[in-house]
């Protein structure tokens, strides 16, 4: 029979004994509900109520992650597989077991947050996370965040990974332990743990469990893992939406003539199909307005959890402009806060893929048809561009890479990744599509941003396969596939050459760009194969370009 806490009705499992991790002497809430968390938070005075509700806290020191002090232990499962460098750092066994140690010592005798949930919602793909949080909030997060389980599944739960996470403990002699200093974010799986400490960012954990699956995933279970938004029509075909922040990503992949699957982390599996990790989404709320992203604003209420926003003066309305605190305020909802989702969040094999970049220096086209080839060595390149302004000593346009979109939580090396794309794509027939939603007519300060409308068109075309039987011509820098036509979007601008008054000018800075792509994926090229190389911009892009100017 299920115990239950006749005071809050929660549901504690039959293996709710904490001494087996080592913690001892805890008060433990089980499964509490998101209203419980949220009355405890507010009276212990480490959050406060919108307006409308909703439970909005501070995550201290740390308002985002902090990649460098991410580790992974360097044992017998991860030694041979994984990309060891400056996002993977390695830790060895011994140490990690020193700083667990310490760790569920500094957790025991307190009162804890426990919460049973599990990520992927394909069933078959399913893992079970068990997580303890010192702070109720952290427990609220993953209420949101991970899939959430039937009461009659908690009972007897068994956890396949586990989380410890514990924003107030330090470790004291960071050195001497093989980290950078007191806060750490470690992968160990063999044990099949991620333990949190010093830093009360909710996202480590989010992030520390997608880490574990972009190796476990490709490694044992042959799906390749996505740092991608997904959604699917009436007719079940999958669209699937890559793009780093300021892309546009979260936009374009809402869609009300389609369901939304999942806004971040998706699978895709060896039956080809797409499922989402998550149960909830994690956005940016930085100048939110209705109009901007109806979806999200209108997300933000109880049961979703604000970080780091700023209260306009004496009353309880955010002030989403407000970034006093960082750039980075954020809301976590469960998916259920979205009127238009896919239930359960998993769907067919997708038909086309899009890779958003917002390019600031106005070269690349808005839309172009990638072969295998150039969509892995996009893939592998993951571009964008950060515009001036929006960083310190940023003064013009500056390219930025992240491999496979989300190089930060990919274990493996991206090759890895790309070539399971590339295979899937010759396997399935997906197309896939570069779509440029940055600047045309010059670069930033010069150009205009490519209207919002034009990109929705773009897409909209393409899902309604009205850009399958078009003519193309090729960039002669990129090598990039340019549709002559495309309904709804003037045809003008759909050469980028074209844009530009000073042809000379474009020519010199789409080869500046194309540059460095080039230098971005020297430290890929040994490990790419020839078809993925030859995929990125003509390497005889002067010699070209004289022939064709």
């Amino acid at each position: 029979m299920v115990k239950l806490n006749l005071e809050d009705m929660s549901i504690t499992p039959k293996n709710s004994d904490l001494s087996r991790y080592g913690i001892k002497n805890a008060t433990v809430n089980w499964n509490l509900s998101p209203e419980q968390l949220q009355k405890i938070t507010i009276e212990k005075g480490m959050g406060k109520e919108t307006d409308n509700g909703t439970l909005a806290v501070n995550t201290g020191i740390f308002t985002g992650r902090s990649p460098k002090d991410r580790f992974l232990v360097k044992d017998e499962y991860t030694a041979d597989k994984v990309w060891w460098g400056r996002i993977n750092k390695p830790l060895d066994p011994e140490n990690f077991d020193r700083l667990y140690d310490e760790v569920v010592k500094y957790l025991s005798d307190k009162e804890l947050y426990a919460r049973d949930g599990y990520v992927c919602a394909d069933p078959k793909y399913r893992m079970n996370v068990r997580t303890i949080t010192e702070y109720p909030w952290s427990n609220y997060f993953v209420n949101s965040m991970f899939l959430r389980l039937d009461d009659n599944e908690k009972e007897n739960f068994e956890e396949e990974w586990l989380i410890l996470c514990a924003p107030g403990y330090e470790a004291p002699d960071p050195s001497a332990i093989g980290i950078r200093q007191g806060n750490f974010s470690i992968l160990n799986f063999t044990r099949k743990v991620a333990l949190v400490g010093g830093s009360a960012y909710t996202g480590e954990m989010k992030k520390g469990i997608f880490s574990a699956l972009n190796l476990i995933l490709p490694s044992d279970k042959s799906v390749l893992p996505m740092h991608c938004s997904a959604n699917v029509g009436e007719d079940g075909d999958t669209a699937i939406f890559f793009g780093l922040s300021g892309t546009g990503k979260t936009t374009l992949s809402a869609d009300p003539d389609r369901k939304l699957i999942g806004d971040d982390e998706h699978g895709w599996t060896p039956e080809n199909t797409i499922f989402n990790f998550e149960g909830g989404c994690y956005a940016k709320v930085i100048d939110l307005t209705e109009e901007k992203e109806p979806d999200i604003y209108r997300a933000i209420k109880p049961g979703a959890l604000l970080e780091n926003v700023i209260f306009k003066d004496g009353t309880g309305e955010v002030d989403y402009f407000d970034s006093s605190i960082t750039q980075n305020t954020r809301v976590s909802y469960p998916i259920e806060h979205i009127d238009n989702i896919q239930q359960p969040s998993y769907a067919e094999n997708p038909k086309n893929i899009f890779f958003l970049t917002c390019d600031a220096f106005g070269v690349l086209p808005p839309v172009a048809k990638l072969t295998p080839g150039q969509a892995a060595y996009h893939f592998i390149s993951g571009y964008t561009a950060k515009v001036a302004g929006t960083e310190a000593g940023i003064n013009e346009p500056v390219p930025a890479f992240s491999a496979c979109f989300g190089e930060p939580f990919m274990p493996l090396h991206p090759t890895k990744y790309a070539e399971m794309l590339k295979e899937k794509m010759k396997e399935t027939g997906v197309k896939v599509w570069l779509v440029n939603t940055g600047w045309s007519g010059g670069p930033y300060g010069v150009g205009s941003r490519i209207k919002l409308k034009y990109s929705r068109a773009m897409i909209t075309a393409i899902l309604k396969g009205q850009l399958d039987d078009v003519d193309y011509e090729q960039h002669p820098i990129f090598g990039l596939h340019m549709p002559k036509y495309c309904p709804g979007v003037p045809t003008e601008i759909l050469d980028p050459m074209n844009t530009w008054l000073q042809k000379g000018v474009y020519v010199s800075k789409a080869i500046q760009l194309a540059h460095s792509f080039h230098l971005n994926f020297d430290k890929f090229v040994n490990q790419a194969s020839d078809e993925t190389f030859h995929g990125g911009p003509l390497i005889d892009a002067h010699q070209i370009l004289d022939e064709a100017l």
